[in-house]
This record gives structure tokens, sequence and C-alpha cells, in this order.
């Protein structure tokens, strides 16, 4: 037996052995476990066969949005335990010279594709990681970094990192350190493969909104197949973008896009429903409920969320001396084809027809008639008798390139003006959940 070799390792992590906990990941990996049953498992069985792990750590940075990438975290204290975490940015600040400082950083400059540290003496690098796990008692620490190909890169996802510990006193035998070389690489590519269809999912659901992503990452891709739905038509823009944008300081129109688009999408996103397109100022989404009254009351909540939200933004960019607009918004009711359009190169995954055409010169009347709010006599037939008399009709318009004029309908100018109307408003909203 080598030197430091536990009793009975040498026969527990054999090659068979470890090959089996190798064939265990490819299937689960197949079958599409999550990174945390993936990382309970292997670490499960590693310690039923002898290697004595106590802490283990993978991670993979990402393409998303918001975090710079996600990772699986296991402690043996809670045995079948394994926790999910996901990262923010580490290339500036605090953040940056915390990751110079881990032995991952020291791997990546070096070229070096693993490091074994002991943590019992004197620590090698001034890392606090290495610090803190020494504190709670590991005595011994191995970290990887498996390098991927250019070519199979996305985004940031160039490696997969992860780093293993243990309590026991004499630290990982050289049997130990063997079995994890052969045994991490597969759990690394069954992490990456995980994370791989998580970028699709976010990618699919940020780009497309949650319903049409669903429906392509399901294989509707495509070119002219559409389904024909009845739904909720949402068409909304700023007021006043164009001056804003001739009179502001360009670096502040990205800013105020975002600001305001943030505001319609969460509120959109909070009812139920789903963004489709970002057109500029201009937001497209659809609210598509199996009951066509209840994704009425659903874009109704959302219009006045919206402009809770934009009333908090004027509050906030105005202190600090920052360009503020308010937002027109028109609501309507019909049938439409929800599917690929475009061409064998560019699709879009979007929805087409008449009352599409509608919704969008609804829109334009806003401008016309200076109203913040215009809803079609089909949206609002869709509305109970207690929804409805919060409507007042503004007028029969014919819209251009509509063959038949549209009577349109706003919210009660008293609602606006806040008080009681408001209040009863609010109140008929949070009762038709």
């Amino acid at each position: 037996m080598p030197q430091g070799a536990g009793v009975g390792e040498s026969m527990s992590m054999d090659e068979p052995t470890q090959h089996e906990i190798q064939r265990w990941l490819v299937t689960a990996s197949l079958s599409g476990r999550p990174e945390v049953e993936l990382m309970r498992g292997f670490c499960d069985r590693c310690r039923s066969h002898g290697l004595p792990l106590s802490r283990g750590l993978i991670f993979i940075d990402t393409l998303h949005p918001i975090f710079e990438g996600r990772g699986v975290r296991w402690d043996e204290h809670g045995l079948s335990e394994a926790e999910l975490i996901e990262y923010g940015r580490t290339n500036e600040g605090e953040a940056a010279a915390n990751w110079r400082r881990t032995p991952f950083y020291w791997l990546l400059e070096n070229g070096k594709p693993d490091v074994q540290l002991r943590l019992d003496g004197a620590l090698p690098m001034p890392s606090t990681m290495l610090a803190d796990l020494a504190a709670q008692g590991h005595v011994d620490y191995f970290a990887c970094v498996h390098r991927l190909e250019s070519e199979t890169t996305i985004g940031e996802m160039d490696c997969v990192y992860s780093h293993w510990t243990t309590r026991r006193p004499e630290g990982f035998s050289d049997i130990h350190i063997k079995a994890l070389r052969n045994l991490v690489p597969a759990l690394a590519l069954a992490i990456k493969s995980a994370a791989l269809a998580k970028i699709a999912d976010t990618l699919a659901h940020v780009y497309l909104g949650r319903d049409a992503g669903q429906r392509v990452l399901s294989g509707r891709i495509l070119r002219g197949v559409a389904d024909p739905i009845n739904a909720i038509l949402w068409f909304s823009d700023l007021r006043g973008y164009t001056a804003i944008s001739d009179s502001a300081d360009p670096a502040e129109l990205i800013p105020l896009l975002n600001d305001y688009a943030e505001a319609a999408i969460t509120a959109i996103c909070n009812a139920g429903g789903d963004v489709l397109k970002l057109i500029g100022d201009g937001v497209l989404a659809i609210f598509n409920e199996a009951d066509a009254s209840d994704a009425a009351r659903a874009a109704l909540r959302a219009e006045r969320e919206f402009r809770n939200r934009i009333a908090d933004l004027a509050s906030r960019r105005t202190s600090e001396g920052r360009p503020t607009t308010t937002a027109y918004v028109a609501l309507h009711s019909g049938t439409m084809f929800f599917g690929n359009i475009g061409s064998h190169e560019r699709l879009d995954f979007t929805v087409v027809g008449p009352a599409v055409n509608e919704a969008s010169r609804i829109l334009s009347m806003c401008r016309s008639v200076d109203r913040d709010l215009l809803v079609s006599t089909e949206f609002q037939a869709l509305l109970d008798p207690v929804a409805q008399a919060q409507f007042v009709s503004v007028g029969r318009f014919a819209l251009r390139g509509i063959t038949r004029s549209q009577e349109l309908f706003t919210l009660d100018p008293a609602i606006r003006l806040g008080g009681a109307p408001a209040r009863h408003y609010e109140r008929m909203l949070a009762q038709t959940g």
C-alpha cells in the first residue's frame, strides 16, 4: 500500500470503482440531472468508496446578463446536501482582488492543471479562501482547472474550476489525488453540459420571452409554422422620446431606455404577461391566459404597476438631475398568429395579424388624443361591469390602414389624480386575481 493510504482505500478506489462513478455521471448527465444532484451524487459515491472528502466546490463561468457564473458547493456536514451558487462579476474592485488571490488564478497564470496545498501550516499564498478553509479544520486542499477549447467556449465559459478538501490528518494520499484526477473531468463535463442547457434556456427567455422561448426550445423552429391564438396585446412607448434623444446627453439615452424598459418588463412579467419585442423605446407583449377576461385584468394590473414604477423612476431620476418621461400604453384583444417569421438565416418568433396592426394604430392614437392609456372595444368588452365602469369613451376613430372605425376607451381621469377613485381602482384590480 502506498505511503499515507488509508485502510481499504487501495481496494475501494480501484479502476473498476472509478469507472462505475464515471458511468453514473454520464448516465445522470444524459438524463438531465441538475448540477446540485450531480455534485451530491458524485461526492456521496466518492466518500462511500474511501475518498475522504470534507468539502467540494465546482463552478463554471456562463453567459448571463446578471451573473458571471454558477456552481455547486458541497460539505460533509450536510452529508447528502449540496448548494447551488450564482456569483457576480469578478473583473473589477474587491471581487477582482479576491479572485487574483485564489489558487485558481495562480493555476491560470502558471498554465498548470491542478495543485495540492497543505492547510495545516503556513499557507502557501495569501488567500482568504484558503485561510477560511484552514480555520474550519480542513487539512489538505486540491484545486483543478479544466480548460475548454476556444471553439467550444460561449461567453466567458472557458474553464471548469473545482477544489476539494479533506480533514484527514495525513491529507490526501497519492491514491486519492490520482482518483480525483481521473474522476473530476467526468464531473466537469457533466457540469458543463448542465450549464449549456441553462445558457440555452436563459438566452431563449431573455431574448424571446418566456412563452416564445419555451416554444422554440421545444422544437417550434420551422419557418412559417405559427399557431393561431386569442390574446391580449400590449403596445407601449415613451412620451416625447424623440425630443429627449435630440436634447439629452447621448450617454444618458441607454440608461434612460434601460430604466423605463425595466419598469415595463417587470410590471408585465409580474402580471403573467410575456414580452415579445423591444422596438427602440417601445414594448410589445401579450397576455395569453386560458380565460380572456383573466388576461385582460392581468394587463390592467401590469399597466397600473407600470405607472407606479414610472412615478418612482421620476422621483429618483429627478433627484439625480437626469431626464424623465412617461409612457403611452395601448391594450387590445384579438386573434393573431404566434410563430416563426423570416428567412432561413434569420427568424423572429412573434405575433402577426390584423389585431397586431390595430394595437399599433391604437398606440399612435394616444398622442392624438393625449391619453396615456387607450383600450379597444374588444378589450373593454372582456371586463366585468365593475371594471368597465372605470373607463370612459374618448370617441370613435378611423385608424390608419384599418378598414373599420374603432371606439376607444381610457381610464376615468379621476383615477390618475389619486384619492378615493384611485384607491377604489386599486382594490378592484386586487380583487380580480
